[in-house]
Order: C-alpha cells, then structure tokens, then sequence
C-alpha cells in the first residue's frame, strides 16, 4: 500500500511542479505582452508639444543645410509627410506651393518630409513642381515614427508655440490648406 501511496505522492508533485512551471511561463509572456504594450507609442495629436527633430534639407544647389524644428519657434509650421509615388500627395503639393510665398511673409513656414528612398527621386520632383519650400529627407523614417504617421499624406500644423493645433491624415485641398495656415498663422 505505501508502494501505491508514494507512487501517487510523486505524480501529485511532478503535477503540482509542472503547473508551477506552466503559471510562471504564463506570467513571463503576460508580462512581456503587457511591457510591449505599454512602450512609447505616443501619439502626437492636437494640444501635444510637436517632438523636436533635424532633418537634412534637399536643395536644388546641393547644400547640405539642416532643419529643426525647433529653430523654427515662434513661427507656424506645416508639417507635410508625402512620397513621390504618393498621388494624393503629388495633388496637394501645387497647393502648398501656390501659399507657401503669402504665408511665409506672415510667419508660417511649409517643411514637406520626404519619405521616398532616394534623394534622385525627390530633386526630379522637386524640379518638376519648382517647389521653393523646405523639403527634408527622412531616410530612416525616424521622423514618421517619432510622429507616429500611418498614412501619407499627413499633415501637422503647429503654432507658433510648438504646439500641434491640427493634424490632418489625406489630401488637402486649396481651401483647408489655408484654413488651417491661418489657423497656425502668428498672432
């Protein structure tokens, strides 16, 4: 009888071990579940502080100037993120274009953030719609991560303060665009 007693004592603990063991991993992957959830995954949005960044600035002259947006405090600042290969984008960009000169005079600076892979692709574009605002490029898309952008176009308008007052995601049309520079437009 002590035979079949300890033979059962011993599958009781090799039992009782083995859920142990099983609720301790489910609590590891419950944690590690929960810890990724929990990671910065801010998402700027309206009445959030615009998170600070530089970017280098493709020009026609191939300078190798740098933008950031904190040097541009005080001002309101359109930030545009676009594509070339983006046609909802390439619509808006004639736009942009035709405001940039009256609301740059008044404070607002347009910076579009290139997506694309290669600065080529982004000075052809540029040739072709005579753009005279600031064009950046994201190379590593660190800027459309910090900034948590889906899909492009998506644009941020931030005031004078560094303060975003609207983010818009898709195509803009003359009208809103102005709507919402003067919205942004120092006081």
């Amino acid at each position: 009888m002590s035979f079949v007693k300890n033979k059962k004592n011993k599958k009781r603990r090799r039992f009782i071990f083995r859920i142990t063991i099983l609720l301790v991993l489910l609590a590891a992957v419950l944690f590690a579940l929960i810890s990724n959830f929990q990671k910065d995954k801010s998402v700027y949005g309206v009445g959030d502080k615009a998170p600070d960044f530089q970017l280098k600035q493709i020009s026609k002259n191939n300078d190798t100037e740098t933008i950031r947006l904190s040097d541009l405090q005080g001002k309101g600042v359109m930030l545009n993120f676009w594509a070339t290969y983006c046609k909802p984008c390439e619509a808006e960009m004639p736009y942009m274009e035709k405001l940039y000169p009256k609301y740059k005079e008044k404070g607002v600076e347009i910076v579009a953030v290139s997506l694309d892979a290669s600065e080529l692709v982004i000075h052809r574009f540029i040739d072709k719609y005579d753009l005279t605002f600031p064009v950046v490029h994201d190379t590593k898309n660190q800027v459309m991560d910090l900034y948590k952008v889906g899909p492009i176009p998506s644009t941020f308008f931030i005031d004078q303060n560094g303060v975003i007052v609207e983010k818009v995601d898709g195509a803009l049309t003359l009208d809103r665009l102005e709507g919402y520079l003067q919205q942004i437009q120092p006081k």
